[in-house]
C-alpha cells in the first residue's frame, strides 16, 4: 500500500508544481502586457499562446467591465491558489490515509 501512497504523494507533488509554473507564467504575462512588447519576440510569443487559451474564455465571460482594467490574470491566479488548497492538499490526505 505503501506505494499507492507514495505514488499519490508524486501526483500531488507534480501538479503543485506545474501549478506554481503556471501562476508564474500568468504573472509574467500580466505584467509585460502594462508595456508595448514585441509581438515577434520569442518570448512574447510563447507567453501569449500559453496563457491566451485561458485567459480568451474569461474575458469573454466577463467582458471589460471594469473599462480597460484586465482582471482575467486575477480569476486566473485565485482559480490556481484555489486548486493547490484544494485538490493537491486533498491528494496528500489521501496519500497519507493509505499509509
Amino acid at each position: 500500500m505503501f506505494i499507492f501512497n507514495n505514488f499519490v504523494n508524486a501526483i500531488a507533488s507534480v501538479i503543485d508544481i506545474i501549478l506554481e509554473l503556471y501562476k508564474w507564467i500568468i504573472i509574467i504575462s500580466a505584467i509585460i502586457s502594462w508595456v508595448n512588447p514585441d509581438p515577434y519576440n520569442p518570448i512574447v510569443r510563447f507567453l501569449y499562446s500559453v496563457t491566451e487559451p485561458v485567459l480568451k474564455p474569461i474575458r469573454k465571460a466577463i467582458g471589460y467591465r471594469l473599462g480597460p482594467i484586465d482582471i482575467s490574470p486575477i480569476i486566473v491566479i485565485l482559480v490556481i491558489i484555489f486548486l493547490q488548497s484544494f485538490l493537491v492538499a486533498s491528494l496528500r490526505g489521501i496519500g497519507m490515509r493509505m499509509y
